[in-house]
């Protein structure tokens, strides 16, 4: 931020609190236009009453604000006139660090693409779905009106721009075919029948929800791991339109549990740290949004002035980090809004917290050469601060290893139960919560009562041991009513199932679990396989089977039996590949992520340091 742009934050203060216009008499006129005398005077004024700042550049912001005061005014009329509104892009080139500011006009009952095509058209670009809308903290959705999207006249917008550029795009790619891809992969993986992501607490132990819920929360994670990806590559661009879109993804979700975690609070500060990264002021009164939903969060997860937090884990904890960029990120906002005291005593906060946040460098480098990751090492130093030794945080990640492994194998039995019996796609009125499964099975009931226990307490447990206790024979004839407690597999099912590759045991088990219908049991099977190399082998085994080569494979004996039917081949072919692309979406996904699971709380505060030094000098001025 410049010196320029700190006078005007405060003259615009100034002339709104005196009520001053500077379209209207005695400092324009229909007929003469600006007033030269008037507009001197007030500079002058302002020059005696502000002290530090010359006349001169208090003239040349004054006019400029003028002028932008009789555009808007244009404007207005012309929207009244005619209909079609004016909207103020800012433009932000993320790795040049300019901005430019172009003025666009479009009819708000246009859809979103029309906006952006008219954008594209004016960039020379050759594609409008490369360019994104942010208006309110929102992308601007290209099938939806402006209007439908509350966008107003002379509302200024956020535009980012992912036009193919070679070496500052992955692999030649343009950032919104990236953000495609990424949005596929993390999809394919959500998706997947093996579970390959799951959510977990910060201790390690497995959250489970309803599916649709759990669904949005896992894409909208997902995102925001790629988001802090981009982060670390300092490419803010890309990090806010995927958090934008987790945003999206979480407003998916029940509000009263994302105001339980800290998940959503983080998103938010994210957000605001992207918005100050890129130099966007356009979006104050989101970022102002968005920072006290943050702060509200923080203090329910850590009790009034982070007293709870304080208490269980010390005044050194690595959350620290986190609360110091709040109150940076609030700081710049009152700055921006000329609340300047306010700002002041932000940025004092912010910098006492920081100074206590900085580790040792040898400290950290002796860790690292220890073999220790960099950013386990840098959160063990700052929880072991008040200790201050290597031997303690060597200790510290020991400890918080072991306190992984313990909860992992303690949840090994709910996890089980929840990628073994329950459906992904299942409703959520139907949703059972594998904890409260075992938690009743560990008293003594079976699982599939105490699954149907639960299913008609909406997940209740007391609830639930009353109706297991008290109504236990109406459960069990709603269990098993319309099951068959003798029910074999049908030898031809099984036939085919293992000239497709599948072995007899397994696929007994899987034609059993699914009634023998064999799309269930396909699906029930495909779990079952651990990697992709095993997922190849049947992807190429059912290819051969599929052309009719049967000479060369491997496994049961298919002379003496009917090959499966074409239907059952593609069925089964089809889920394979499926799978196959999650496991590659995998792996893409995962290719630039940290190995951390505290890496969110990893800030090296070295961009912290620099803005705060950048805004304390500028309060001076």
């Amino acid at each position: 931020m410049s010196h320029i742009d700190n006078i005007f934050i405060q003259v615009r203060a100034r002339l709104q609190a005196e009520n001053i216009k500077l379209w209207e008499e005695p400092y324009y006129s229909e007929e003469l236009g600006s007033i030269e005398a008037a507009m001197e005077d007030l500079a002058l004024n302002y020059a005696q009453i502000m002290g530090h700042i010359d006349a001169s550049h208090l003239k040349c912001v004054l006019t400029e604000l003028q002028d932008n005061a009789l555009r808007k005014l244009a404007s207005r009329r012309e929207f009244t006139e005619t209909g079609v509104a004016t909207f103020k892009l800012r433009r932000i080139d993320n790795l040049g660090g300019t901005t430019t500011m172009l003025d666009i006009k479009c009819d708000l009952n246009a859809l979103g693409l029309q906006l952006q095509e008219i954008i594209a058209k004016k960039l020379q670009l050759s594609n409008a779905n490369y360019v994104k809308c942010i208006s309110g903290g929102k992308i601007v959705a290209s099938n939806a009106t402006l209007a439908a999207q509350q966008l107003r006249n002379n509302q200024q917008l956020m535009v980012i721009v992912g036009q193919q550029s070679g070496s500052d795009n992955q692999n030649g790619a343009a950032l919104y075919e990236r953000i495609q891809k990424i949005k596929e992969d993390v999809s394919a993986m959500v998706s997947s029948q093996n579970r390959m992501m799951e959510m977990e607490d910060q201790d390690g132990n497995p959250v489970f929800l309803p599916p649709a819920e759990n669904r949005a929360l896992l894409i909208g994670l997902g995102y925001c791991e790629k988001a802090r990806s981009a982060m670390r590559r300092e490419d803010y661009e890309e990090s806010l339109l995927l958090l934008l879109e987790a945003d999206e993804q979480f407003a998916n979700c029940n509000s009263k549990f994302l105001e339980s975690v800290d998940n959503y609070a983080l998103l938010n500060l994210d957000i605001v740290w992207c918005y100050l990264c890129l130099k966007n002021v356009s979006q104050l009164p989101d970022a102002e949004r968005r920072l006290n939903i943050c702060e509200r969060s923080f203090r329910r997860s850590y009790g009034e002035n982070f007293n709870r937090l304080y208490a269980l884990k010390g005044r050194s904890c690595p959350e620290r980090a986190l609360i110091m960029r709040l109150q940076l990120l609030q700081g710049v906002v009152f700055f921006h809004q000329n609340r300047r005291d306010e700002a002041y005593e932000r940025f004092e906060s912010a910098g006492r917290m920081l100074s206590e946040l900085k580790v040792n460098e040898d400290q950290l480098m002796l860790l690292v050469e220890m073999g220790f990751d960099m950013s386990e090492s840098r959160l063990a130093l700052r929880s072991c601060s008040g200790v201050g030794n290597v031997e303690r945080a060597v200790q510290f990640i020991h400890e918080r290893r072991q306190q992984l492994r313990d909860a992992r194998k303690q949840s090994k039995a709910e996890r089980e139960l929840q990628r073994q019996h329950f459906k992904k796609d299942a409703k959520d009125i139907d949703w059972v919560n594998p904890r409260s499964v075992c938690t009743l099975i560990e008293m003594g009931f079976t699982r599939r009562l105490a699954t149907e226990a639960l299913k008609l307490t909406k997940n209740d447990v007391p609830k639930a041991v009353e109706l297991l206790q008290s109504h236990s024979e109406d459960l069990e004839r709603a269990v098993f009513s319309d099951s068959s407690p003798n029910l074999t597999a049908d030898s031809v099912h099984l036939a085919a199932l293992q000239q497709l590759g599948f072995d007899e045991a397994t696929s007994c088990v899987a034609l059993e679990s699914a009634k023998n219908n064999v799309e269930k049991a396909i699906e029930y099977l495909l779990k079952a396989f651990q990697s992709e190399d095993e997922l190849k082998s049947l992807v190429k085994r059912i290819t051969q089977l599929a052309k009719g080569d049967v000479a060369g494979l491997d496994g049961p004996s298919t002379s003496q039996q009917v090959p499966p039917q074409g239907p059952l081949i593609n069925a089964v072919l089809s889920k394979a590949k499926t799978e196959l692309e999650a496991y590659k979406a995998y792996k893409r996904f995962n290719s630039d992520l940290s190995q951390s699971d505290q890496d969110y709380l990893d800030l090296p505060l070295n961009q912290e340091e620099q803005l705060l030094a950048e805004y304390r000098k500028l309060l001076e001025q």
